[in-house]
């Protein structure tokens, strides 16, 4: 890895460390935590109010995302899901309710502070079907063909290496599986160095992809099916997106 994307990688671990430690820290407040400060596309306004309601305050309040990835992912009872850069853990308390407990999920974070608040959230919300993980969405420490639904909130346009995050999604996905994401997708007209005037790295702006990149690297690691559909602006040319895939059946078994 460069020393330029070593770099990008801890600003944004330390962005969501932050984070974390505000919410906890708020958490010992009369009247809970209150959200962390984002921009007014992003956060915990994007859930329903039903699904807010039924989870810790914390979770809730820890919120960063671009969308509401469980309500496009079509999750079923007794899937196993993955939800890529899993923070504060509303997405995967969303899934596990969702699946059932005949499912499960897995949530993978790379900071130390969004795990344990992760944990203590799933602890609060006593869900017995999720597990935490600690590692890069460009190296998932889970078995090749381990989950049916990748899921991910405004995360995959934090990574410094893209094709590797598209790559171990489909590994780790069955032969069938799907993506259901919300991430952060420029308009094809706009130029790295433009995306980058709308806003900064950490902010989910200068380090997304155009629609057509997106598209391209997802059927560059196997996946077909590729649908982008945008669902709100977050700049001028840039959109929160839903996306979805699907990792075709027949293939031979990955390694």
């Amino acid at each position: 890895m460069s020393e330029q994307s070593t770099e990008l990688r801890e600003t944004v671990r330390q962005r969501y460390a932050a984070a974390a430690v505000q919410v906890a820290e708020g958490g010992a407040a009369c009247c809970g935590p209150g959200p962390v400060e984002v921009d007014e596309h992003f956060g915990s306004a994007l859930y329903t109010a039903d699904d807010r309601e039924v989870l810790p305050a914390e979770a809730v309040a820890a919120s960063l995302g671009c969308g509401n990835p469980t309500a496009v992912a079509e999750l079923r009872a007794g899937e196993r899901v993955l939800d890529l850069g899993s923070g504060g853990g509303i997405d995967v308390l969303l899934s596990a309710r969702r699946v059932g407990p005949t499912g499960k999920v897995y949530g993978l974070d790379m900071t130390e502070e969004m795990l344990a608040l992760a944990l203590a959230n799933a602890a609060k919300a006593g869900a017995t079907n999720v597990e935490f993980l600690k590692g890069t969405i460009e190296a998932i420490p889970l078995p090749a063909n381990t989950v049916d639904v990748v899921i991910s909130n405004c995360v995959i346009n934090l990574s410094v290496d893209k094709p590797a995050v598209f790559a171990e999604t489909f590994r780790v996905l069955r032969p069938g599986g799907r993506i259901g994401v919300s991430d952060v997708v420029a308009d094809d007209t706009l130029t790295p160095g433009q995306r980058a005037e709308r806003g900064d790295y950490v902010g989910c702006i200068a380090g997304a992809l155009s629609f057509t990149e997106y598209r391209e690297g997802l059927e560059a690691a196997g996946f077909t099916d590729v649908e982008i559909t945008p669902t709100h602006p977050v700049a001028d040319g840039m959109h929160s997106a839903v996306v979805r895939a699907v990792k075709p059946t027949g293939l031979p078994p990955a390694r």
